[in-house]
């Protein structure tokens, strides 16, 4: 075992703070230093095949950060993008996560997992990145995560959507241009032409 190599490993984890062996077999670095790790004191095992650096210090969304290491190809949406834009007075049990239509559904021992799948024209617009504990999250924007509550008002609830939807205009977290635009993508203009009207 190199020194210089378990070095670098030491790095990347105080820089990503949430590992999967395959992010270093990645940089070439061999995935079972991890396991040396965890031996160490450094990282701490979470889940299978995730590991966190017991140096990083927990948030609110630690969960979302753990969900999006293991399936980066997801984007946290409904009840979870609500909570993480502080939309809602929800907390919710699960991580609610868009993904594709074909897309596999990951199996997640421990962590609480709510997937909604979304077709190709609403899955890709409206997603942000922001950085949790070092893991790059994406997360639909306030405007877009408004749309989708609409559009899957049966799994939510209306009303979730209805206080998404007055709680993120009364903080002009939006634009009525922005709103449209993803309501004419997501097919639910005519569905949400009441509610919008009477906000103006």
């Amino acid at each position: 075992m190199s020194g210089s190599q378990m070095e670098r490993a030491r790095e990347l984890v105080r820089q990503q703070g949430i590992l999967r062996p395959r992010d270093l077999v990645a940089r070439n670095l061999p995935g079972a230093y991890l396991g040396r790790l965890a031996q160490e004191g450094r990282v701490e095992r979470v889940g299978r095949g995730l590991y966190r650096s017991r140096a990083v210090e927990l948030t609110e969304q630690h969960t979302l950060a753990e969900v999006c290491r293991r399936v980066p190809q997801g984007v946290v949406c409904l009840l979870s993008a609500l909570r993480f834009h502080n939309l809602t007075t929800q907390s919710p049990a699960e991580v609610w996560l868009a993904l594709s239509n074909t897309a596999r559904v990951p199996k997640l021992d421990l962590l609480p997992l709510r997937v909604v799948r979304f077709g190709t024209a609403a899955r890709t617009v409206g997603v942000e990145e922001h950085l949790v504990e070092g893991v790059p999250v994406r997360v639909y924007d306030p405007a877009k995560t408004v749309v989708d509550c609409f559009k899957f008002r049966n799994k939510i609830g209306l009303e979730a959507a209805l206080e998404a939807l007055h709680a993120s205009w009364r903080e002009r977290r939006f634009t009525m241009d922005q709103i449209w635009r993803y309501a004419a993508i997501c097919r639910m203009t005519n569905v949400m032409r009441p509610y919008l009207e009477s906000l103006v």
